[in-house]
C-alpha cells in the first residue's frame, strides 16, 4: 500500500511539471467586462456575441481549455472601473479579461491589468493611450485607436481637390484624438483647417456651430460624433441647407446610425476598418454565421469581439492554455497574421491593430466601399514604452 501511495504521489508530481497540461485540464476563465446596460448596451452584446461565435467555431476551446464565462457591467462609468476589474481578477480569479468600450472605463482597466499583471484584451475602446503610454505586455487591442480612422479619412480628404476644412467634435478625449488625426495627415497632404468647432460633450445643440460652419464656406467637414450624437448632427446638417459641402468623418458617425438618419445620411463619407460591403471570403462566413447564430446582421463591433477571441486564441495555442505565459504569449500574437472578417491584419509592437481603413460612402442606407483610404495603417504608439 505505502509503495502504491508512493508511485501515485510521484506520478501526480511529474504530471504537474508538464508544461501546460495542468491548465488544459481546467477551464478558461474569461471575464466580459462590457456594457450591458445604457446607452452602449447594444454594443456590448454585439462584442460578446462575436467573441462567442470565434469560441463555438473552435469547438468551444480556446488553447486546449474549454470556457468559463464571467460577466460583468462595467455600465460605461469610469468611476467604477478599477473596482469592477478588481472583482474579476481577485475575486473571480479570471485568466484574462475582455473590455470595453468606453474609453475612460478602459483606461481604468488597463491601470489594474498593468498592476495585476493580468491578460487584457480591449475590443473597442479607441483611447490613444491605451496602446501609448498606458502600454504594456499583457495588454492587447482588437479594434482601433482613435488617431487611425481620423488619420485614414485625412490621408482620403487630401488626395482630392477639396483644401478647406472645418473641423466638429464633442469637446472630449475621444474627438480630440480623432480630429488630431485627422489634421495630421490632413496638412501633411497639403490641406488647411481653417477652424476647428466643438461642442461640451454630450450636448447636441449644434444649430450656432452649423451657422457658423455655413459663414466659413468650406469645402468640406470633418467631424468625429457617434450614437445619438451622430443621428443628430448628420440629420441637422442636412436641415441646415449645407447638404452642398461634402462631410467626411471617422466611420462611427454612420456605423449602425444609417437607419435613424435617414436620407440626410445618403453621400456621406467616412472611413472605418469594416464596411457593410466586403468583398472576401472570411467576412461572408463570419456573416451568414452571425445572422444564423444571433438571427441579426453584425456591425464592426460584433468583428471585434470575434478578433479579440482571435487573438487570444493564437497567444494559447504557444502557451499550451496558459494565459500567464505573457512573453510567449506575446511573441505569437506579433509573429501572427489574423484572418478576420475586416481583412487580413497584423498586430504592432504596442499591440494596436495594423489595419486597412477603407473609404465609405452611404448609398441606399449601407456603408459601401469606394476605395482603401489607408493601407495596413499602423497606429504610431507614442509614448509606449515596455
Amino acid at each position: 500500500m505505502i509503495r502504491s501511495t508512493f508511485r501515485l504521489a510521484v506520478g501526480a508530481a511529474a504530471i504537474a511539471l508538464l508544461p501546460g497540461l495542468a491548465h488544459a485540464q481546467d477551464k478558461l476563465r474569461v471575464g466580459l467586462m462590457l456594457p450591458y446596460s445604457g446607452t452602449y448596451a447594444q454594443l456590448g452584446e454585439a462584442i460578446e456575441n462575436g467573441f462567442r461565435l470565434f469560441v463555438e467555431e473552435n469547438g468551444g476551446k480556446l488553447g486546449g481549455r474549454e470556457i468559463e464565462y464571467f460577466k460583468l457591467d462595467d455600465e460605461s462609468a469610469p468611476p467604477k472601473a478599477a473596482d469592477n476589474m478588481n472583482k474579476l481578477v481577485k475575486r473571480d480569479n479570471v485568466d484574462v479579461v475582455i473590455g470595453s468600450v468606453h474609453s475612460g472605463v478602459a483606461m481604468g482597466m488597463a491601470k489594474i491589468a498593468k498592476q495585476t499583471g493580468t491578460l487584457m484584451i480591449n475590443p473597442n475602446a479607441g483611447a490613444d493611450a491605451v496602446t501609448g503610454p498606458m502600454c504594456a505586455k499583457n495588454i492587447f487591442r482588437s479594434s482601433f485607436s482613435n488617431w487611425q480612422p481620423g488619420y485614414a479619412t485625412g490621408e482620403a480628404l487630401a488626395k482630392t481637390s477639396l483644401k478647406n476644412v472645418v473641423t466638429i467634435t464633442w469637446k472630449y478625449a475621444a474627438g480630440a484624438e480623432s480630429v488630431g488625426g485627422f489634421k495630421e495627415a490632413f496638412e501633411k497632404g497639403g490641406g488647411q483647417v481653417v477652424k476647428d468647432l466643438t461642442v461640451p460633450f454630450p450636448n447636441v445643440e449644434f444649430q450656432a456651430l452649423l451657422t457658423e460652419i455655413a459663414s466659413l464656406k468650406p469645402d468640406a467637414v470633418y467631424t468625429f460624433f457617434a450614437g445619438g450624437g451622430a443621428v443628430k448632427f448628420v440629420r441637422d446638417y442636412k436641415a441646415a441647407g449645407l447638404g452642398s459641402i461634402p462631410l467626411y468623418g471617422a466611420g462611427f458617425l454612420t456605423e449602425g446610425t444609417t437607419k435613424a438618419q435617414g436620407e440626410a445620411a445618403e453621400g456621406v463619407i467616412t472611413a472605418m476598418h469594416y464596411a457593410d460591403n466586403l468583398d472576401n471570403a472570411k467576412d461572408k462566413a463570419f456573416r451568414l454565421a452571425y445572422a444564423k447564430a444571433f438571427k441579426m446582421q453584425p456591425d464592426v463591433y460584433a468583428v471585434q469581439g470575434y478578433d479579440a477571441a482571435q487573438i487570444l486564441a493564437t497567444g494559447l495555442a504557444a502557451t499550451n492554455g496558459d494565459a500567464k505565459q505573457i512573453d510567449a504569449f506575446r511573441e505569437a500574437v506579433l509573429k501572427a497574421k489574423f484572418d478576420s472578417p475586416r481583412g487580413s491584419f497584423t498586430m504592432s509592437d504596442s499591440h494596436n491593430p495594423v489595419q486597412d481603413f477603407y473609404l465609405r460612402k452611404v448609398t441606399n442606407g449601407e456603408n459601401a466601399v469606394t476605395a482603401i483610404a489607408s493601407k495596413a495603417l499602423a497606429d504610431p504608439g507614442r509614448g509606449c514604452s515596455m
